[in-house]
C-alpha cells in the first residue's frame, strides 16, 4: 500500500494509514481459523511477524487456468507485426515499482548489440508519462511500443510473438512474497523468462530452471542477462521447455487449487 500512487498524494496520503492496515491485518490473522496466501515466502513472513502456528496458513499460488493456454485465439496481425523483431515482452500494470525503467534504460546498450530489439509493453499506469519521457530522453523511443491495456484475448499472441518475457520487479516486502501472475502466463506458452531477484519469483525461477535472474534495478545486469539469452538459442529453448512443462503439468490452477478445495472441504472439521 505504501507504493500506491493515491497514497502518496492528497487526499489518500492523509486519509489512509498503512500502519493501521498492518495492525488490523495482524489482528484478523490471529482471529481467523485459516489464512490463505499465494507463496511459501508469504507464509514464512507472516509466521515470523505474527507468531502463529504454521498449520493455520495455506499457500495457494495465483497460477493460470488451463483455458488460458488451451482455448486461446491467434491474431496473425500481432505475430506479423513483430516477426522481424527480437521482442522483450512485459504484460501488466506498469507502475514504477514494476521495474520497467530498468528495461528502458538497458535499451541504450542493447540496441547496439541487438539491432532489431523491441520492448513491447502491454499495460498501463498513471505514471506512464514518466516511462515515456525516459524513453524519449534516452533516445530509445523507436525501440519501445507502449500499447496500453489490451483485451486479455490478445495476450497469447503477444506472448507468442516474443523472444523473452520479463518481470523486472523492484525488491520490497510485497514483491518478495508474491507472484506476478504474468510469469505463469509467459511460461504456459513456452517463453524463457528474465526476472528480477524479488525473492518469490527468484526462488521459483532457480528451482525450476525456466529463466535467468537479474539484480533488481541493475541496468547492467538486466542487459547482460538479455544478451546471454539472445546469444544462446539452446538456452532459450531449454528454459522454454522447462517453463511450459512446469505450468502445464504441475502449476496450472487446476493443480494448485486442489489445496484450496481440500481446505474448504475440511474447514468445519
Amino acid at each position: 500500500m505504501k507504493f500506491y500512487p493515491h497514497l502518496t498524494k492528497f487526499p489518500g496520503k492523509f486519509l489512509i494509514s498503512p500502519k493501521k492496515w498492518k495492525k488490523n491485518e495482524e489482528k484478523f490473522i490471529k482471529k481467523a481459523d485459516k489464512v490463505i496466501v499465494v507463496t511459501k515466502e508469504s507464509k514464512k513472513e507472516i509466521i515470523k511477524r505474527v507468531q502463529i502456528n504454521a498449520d493455520k496458513i495455506i499457500d495457494v499460488p495465483n497460477t493460470v487456468r488451463k483455458d488460458f493456454f488451451t482455448k486461446h485465439s491467434i491474431f496473425p496481425d500481432i505475430l506479423d507485426r513483430y516477426a522481424n523483431h527480437f521482442v522483450l515482452l512485459y504484460i501488466g500494470d506498469t507502475g514504477l515499482r514494476r521495474g520497467l525503467q530498468t528495461a528502458i534504460k538497458s535499451l541504450v546498450f542493447l540496441s547496439d548489440k541487438i539491432t532489431n530489439i523491441k520492448l513491447v509493453v502491454v499495460g498501463k499506469n498513471s505514471t506512464d508519462t514518466i516511462l515515456k519521457q525516459l524513453a524519449k530522453d534516452l533516445k530509445v523511443e523507436k525501440y519501445v511500443d507502449f500499447l496500453g491495456w489490451k483485451d486479455p484475448k490478445y495476450f497469447s499472441s503477444y506472448i507468442l510473438s516474443s523472444a523473452i518475457c520479463i518481470s523486472p520487479l523492484h525488491r520490497n516486502l510485497h514483491h518478495d512474497t508474491t507472484y506476478a501472475n504474468k510469469i505463469f502466463q509467459y511460461m504456459s506458452f513456452g517463453k524463457p523468462l528474465l526476472v528480477s531477484d524479488a525473492t518469490a519469483q527468484k526462488n521459483l525461477t532457480e528451482n525450476y530452471n525456466y529463466g535467468l535472474v537479474h539484480k533488481a534495478e541493475d541496468v547492467n545486469d538486466f542487459a547482460d542477462k538479455t544478451i546471454q539469452l539472445y546469444r544462446s538459442e539452446a538456452l532459450r529453448t531449454k528454459f522454454s521447455e522447462n517453463g511450459k512443462d512446469f505450468v502445464r503439468n504441475k502449476f496450472s490452477w487446476e493443480q494448485t487449487s486442489k489445496k484450496l478445495i481440500h481446505l474448504y472441504d475440511n474447514l468445519l472439521n
